[in-house]
């Protein structure tokens, strides 16, 4: 229950049930002109000790104020209004910073002796004291610092209160209370004003009611009035202006003046209520001396002219920035550092006149949006096609930039607006997120370096049926790996696999590693389900089935740029309170997921990628070094690009909101849908390499991008199949050549290779497989022998034989052979042999 309605009826209800009306007004008239007599006890009675036991202590508690969300312009430094939060649109300010026509005003009409009495006028006080002793409302007659009282006690109620409405309530029943209740209530209004004269002077309580005052709908205190109503500042609001102002304090929202349209009150009778107490007030200001008549007449004959500066509240008032302004507002919502649940950190957004300095570039924002929009139409006669694009400061996890293809809105509706925010995840107001194609190939790149292999390793990337192992549940199985667009397989290099995304090349590093190693590679770089669930890690999973939200993709790969160092995100820099003390704001958790020679050579390797690999289209080629990677899904539904600079990781999803639309079926902007991602890319990020320019990347790690060398295996006497796949699986290619040689092997089957068995080979060499023909045999090594012991070697393995001319005689050594000894050759070659 309202903290104000407990207090009302628990406490001054039964009080009264003991103290008559009439004992009740004798106390109010002696507060009234003699406070020191009441406070001191001189003459008490029963009356005045009922008087003195109601407490005197008002505690001032900070003014529910507006919160305003700034984003940076395109200097990085100069703060631009993106929204503001407000259940009441208050800005409080200093004495000096109210014109003294509002104070002269306020005085001469609520409270001409309000710098003489002690906090209660007397005469006001018996006219409310006799209303309600007649059974009438209680109004009327309270002096400026009861009225400020009175405000500051409903303030309260509306505040303590978990909804506006809630609040209202309570204000509503406090206000319009009668008989005793209304007794109660200026009773208790009576004893804390007289005690607030005690701790406060006149001018901080005029002060006070100035901020705190009600001046219709939403608006509340002298310079949001004068801003709202008239354009213009409370310090420099004109005599009229304020005369204005101040009139509409009896009744705020019959006497406002914003709503032309009014039968009773609107601009087609001049405001006419409105300019009659105007009126009203200017004569009080004139008979208590505070204008002239000159100024006076002057005044009473200017009509009531506002110039309303419309309200602007919500994201929607931020324009392309919208979904970045719900981000923030997310971000707070679910934060414990503004309270202890989301219901109290949004009421301190809505009522804590906090000024929040976000992390957004203008700059940066700017060229997001703009290439958005200019390729991808807000809706399409094809599909719900939609785009979105997320850029993050590496090493520090700031949100620099937040964009998307369609319109935020909270009130209109239709299928160019939505408030989900396709950049994040679901618990922070965006979708349940889109299948990450080959941007999640990133993580085995990673884990392949993480576990000492080389880019210039050699894989066996066919098209062939691979089985993927995990040490996690679910995690293995076995899958045929395609290529997309139906590209060939083959043995390849890592570097060459990233730069070409060939799905069977990580397939085949994916078979050396272990699939749950790699998911925890992903999470450590950040990379999480949008929906909130755990990312899978069967066998597809390393081509990018997970649904992810582009911040967490960009949070990824400025992790690479930054050296392996993982922050997570963060949307605002800094937060001041309404006294101009700095608030703590969320901060970015950084930690060092990989070493920083890992994500060296992992950024050398998605280098190729947008030079001359997949991801080119979309380099802008303007000097700075990028990295990047492209991904695709199944029946291209989904398309990404994501990368970096060392100083901007932009991760850009062009895909299906909702359907399955073949986007290489359709034309999106001036190209195929598939393809819409390079130019939108390209543009974004000119226009971060110029606000926020990158350097180079460093070296990698030479002993993760060196040459392997591998020993060819043996096998001779293998099928040619057997043979293949066994060299084949230590990262080898194969060739066979197509004519038979003779050898001792069995027809059909290995009879040797090429670099031969047992030989040490960069990894990657081809290798020539030559298979037997089925009738060789084995040429035995006569070097040395005399020329009749060679004869019967030779011709007894099967062989004719052929000797030169120095091989006469009887002491003849054999000194060459051809062919040579130990090769294989068809049984009735011939062997021709020489002696020295």
């Amino acid at each position: 229950m309202p903290h104000q309605k407990r207090t009302a009826r628990g406490v001054f209800g039964g009080l009264l049930g003991f103290v008559g009306l009439s004992v009740a007004a004798g106390v109010l008239v002696t507060a009234a002109v003699t406070p020191a007599l009441a406070l001191s006890g001189m003459g008490a009675n029963n009356t005045i000790k009922v008087f003195n036991s109601l407490p005197d202590f008002l505690e001032i508690t900070p003014l529910m104020e507006k919160s305003t969300i700034y984003a940076y312009d395109s200097d990085g430094t100069t703060p631009v209004q993106l929204a503001q939060f407000y259940d009441q649109n208050r800005q409080e300010v200093q004495w000096d910073d109210i014109s003294q026509y509002f104070k002269d005003a306020a005085v001469a009409k609520e409270d001409n002796r309000f710098y003489e009495h002690g906090g209660v006028d007397v005469i006001g006080t018996t006219r409310a004291v006799v209303s309600n002793a007649l059974g009438q409302n209680v109004q009327g007659g309270s002096s400026i610092t009861q009225q400020y009282v009175k405000n500051t006690l409903i303030q309260r109620c509306v505040s303590d209160s978990e909804t506006l409405e809630e609040g209202e309530e309570c204000a509503t029943a406090y206000t319009t209370s009668n008989g005793s209740e209304g007794m109660a209530r200026k009773l208790k209004e009576m004893r804390y004003a007289i005690g607030l004269e005690k701790k406060y002077s006149k001018d901080e309580i005029l002060r006070g009611y100035l901020n705190i005052a009600h001046f219709g709908g939403v608006t509340y205190g002298v310079e949001s009035a004068s801003q709202y109503y008239f354009g213009v500042s409370a310090k420099d609001a004109s005599l009229v202006q304020a005369a204005t102002i101040v009139s509409m304090v009896t009744n705020p929202n019959s006497l406002r003046i914003d709503k032309p349209d009014s039968e009773t009150n609107g601009a087609a009778n001049g405001y006419e209520k409105t300019l009659k107490a105007r009126n009203v007030t200017l004569q009080a200001m004139l008979a208590y001396g505070k204008i002239t008549q000159e100024q006076y007449d002057e005044a009473s004959k200017a009509p009531v002219e506002p110039n309303i500066k419309p309200l602007q509240t919500g994201c929607e008032t931020a324009g392309g920035s919208a979904y970045f302004c719900d981000y923030v507002i997310n971000v707070i919502r679910n934060s414990p550092e503004f309270g202890e649940n989301p219901t109290d950190r949004l009421n301190l957004l809505k009522r804590g006149g906090l000024d929040i300095y976000t992390t957004l570039n203008m700059k940066a924002q700017l060229s997001s949006e703009q290439a958005i929009h200019n390729t991808v139409p807000k809706t399409s006669t094809v599909g719900d096609i939609g785009a979105a694009a997320t850029t993050i400061e590496p090493g520090t996890g700031r949100v620099l930039a937040m964009a998307q293809s369609k319109d935020y809105s909270n009130t209109q509706t239709g299928p160019n607006f939505t408030t989900v925010n396709y950049n994040t995840t679901y618990d922070y107001g965006g979708s349940r997120g889109f299948q990450s194609g080959s941007t999640y190939k990133l993580f085995t790149l990673v884990d392949w370096l993480m576990n000492g292999h080389s880019v210039n390793e050699v894989v066996r990337g066919t098209i062939r049926d691979y089985t993927l192992t995990g040490s996690c549940p679910e995690s293995g199985g076995t899958y045929k790996f395609r290529n997309s667009g139906n590209a060939p397989g083959s043995n390849l290099s890592v570097m060459s696999a990233t730069a070409r995304s060939l799905n069977t090349g990580f397939a085949a590093m994916a078979e050396q590693l272990d699939l749950c190693e790699i998911r925890d590679v992903a999470k450590s770089l950040g990379m999480k389900r949008a929906d909130g669930d755990e990312l899978v890690a069967y066998p597809t999973s390393i081509i990018g089935v997970n649904e992810v939200a582009p911040i967490d993709v960009a949070g990824s790969y400025a992790a690479i740029a930054a050296q392996g160092k993982y922050c997570t995100p963060v949307a605002i820099d800094r937060i001041v309170g309404p006294d101009g003390a700095e608030i703590q704001p969320p901060q970015s958790t950084c930690t060092q997921a990989i070493p920083e020679n890992v994500a060296n050579t992992a950024a050398y390797a998605l280098k190729g990628v947008m030079n001359g690999g997949t991801g080119a289209a979309g380099n802008p080629y303007d000097g700075t070094q990028l990295i990047g990677k492209t991904g695709t899904t199944d029946n291209r539904l989904h398309t990404w690009l994501a990368g970096a600079s060392t100083s901007a990781a932009v991760a850009l999803w062009v895909g299906n909101v909702e359907g399955k639309v073949d986007l290489a079926n359709i034309r999106i902007g001036n190209t195929a849908g598939n393809s819409a991602r390079f130019g939108i890319w390209k543009q974004i990020m000119t226009g971060i390499d110029e606000a926020l320019p990158g350097g180079a990347f460093p070296a990698p790690d030479p002993n993760l991008t060196k040459v392997v060398t591998r020993s060819v295996p043996n096998v001779t006497g293998m099928s040619v199949e057997e043979a293949t796949a066994t060299i084949e699986d230590k990262g080898f290619s194969v060739t066979v050549s197509p004519d038979p040689v003779p050898s001792t092997e069995g027809a059909g089957l290995v009879a040797r290779t090429d670099p031969a068995g047992g030989t040490n080979v960069n990894v990657g060499t081809g290798i020539t497989i030559y298979v037997s023909s089925g009738n060789g045999a084995t040429i035995p090594d006569v070097v040395g022998e005399t020329p009749q012991e060679a004869k019967q070697q030779v011709e007894g393995a099967g062989f004719a034989t052929k000797f030169d001319k120095n091989c006469e005689g009887d002491d003849k050594r054999v000194t060459t052979q051809s062919p040579g000894g130990n090769t294989d050759a068809n049984k009735g070659d011939t062997v021709t042999i020489g002696c020295g």
